[in-house]
């Protein structure tokens, strides 16, 4: 039974809450509560007060675990494999990338060799995740980290760490 709640809410969310407004316009407070109340049901966990905004895209969600107060922005991409923890902010366009082409073997199309296994992604608590940041697979961003908006992150960021650029760098420390 709750296979088909899952699946049901997984296709009422695709196909029609996503597509509602965002939740600072008008009607944006119900929209973010319509789709607060499908992911609550298609995700792994889900905490407290959850914004997930219009048009953020996830496969079918079953594995992602979401903390109180965090959000997905908008247009946001999220592999099934993740763990988000609580108040996480996720500004719009950030996409996160589980896994990549395998391309080592010159002798074969990189479209023949297929991908790498998926890595999981965790994001701590208290991160800030800006505007059309890329996270490629296998990454931790512990508790308290900035990631500047354009960011694309490719390794592990240490607590309380500012970082930004392609690839992303240490620009300073919280204090």
């Amino acid at each position: 039974m709750k296979t088909i709640v899952r699946y049901t809410c997984w296709i009422l969310y695709h196909y029609f809450a996503s597509h509602l407004p965002v939740s600072n316009l008008p009607f944006g407070r119900i929209s973010k509560k319509i789709r607060y109340f499908l992911v609550k049901r298609i995700f792994k966990k889900c905490g407290k007060n959850v914004n997930v905004e219009q048009n953020a895209y996830f496969q079918n969600g079953f594995k992602i675990e979401i903390g109180d107060n965090s959000g997905i922005g908008v247009n946001a991409h999220i592999p099934n494999e993740m763990i988000i923890g609580n108040n996480v902010l996720m500004g719009p366009d950030v996409i996160i990338y589980p896994s990549s082409h395998r391309y080592e073997k010159r002798g074969q199309t990189i479209r023949e060799q297929g991908y790498e296994d998926t890595k999981p992604v965790v994001i701590e608590d208290d991160v800030w995740i800006g505007a059309r940041a890329i996270l490629l697979g296998g990454i931790r961003i512990k508790k308290g980290a900035v990631i500047g908006a354009g960011s694309v992150v490719t390794k592990d960021i240490e607590p309380y760490t500012v970082v930004a650029g392609v690839p992303a760098k240490e620009i300073k420390q919280r204090i």
